[in-house]
């Protein structure tokens, strides 16, 4: 893969991540906080493809094991 496929391939990996979030079976709280975290993922994809790469690939094993957050304290459950 060249330096050039790394941001289209982020892109379609940061899209599919998404849809597994929204699809999560978690409490909405929970959700939330993946979804955030998601999204400081991509805010760094803008700068730095490769380092988004590798936090993308730590949020993935994080789901695949079944490490989801706790909700922030507060956090309605609905």
């Amino acid at each position: 893969m060249s330096a050039g496929d790394l941001p289209d391939e982020l892109a379609v990996r940061l899209r599919d991540a998404h849809r597994r979030i929204a699809s999560l079976d978690a409490p909405p709280a929970v959700k939330e906080r993946v979804a955030r975290r998601l999204i400081a993922l991509a805010d760094t994809s803008k700068h730095d493809a490769a380092r988004a790469s590798v936090r993308l690939d730590a949020l993935l094993e994080d789901l695949d094991a079944g490490r989801l957050p706790e909700p922030a304290k507060g956090a309605a459950e609905a």
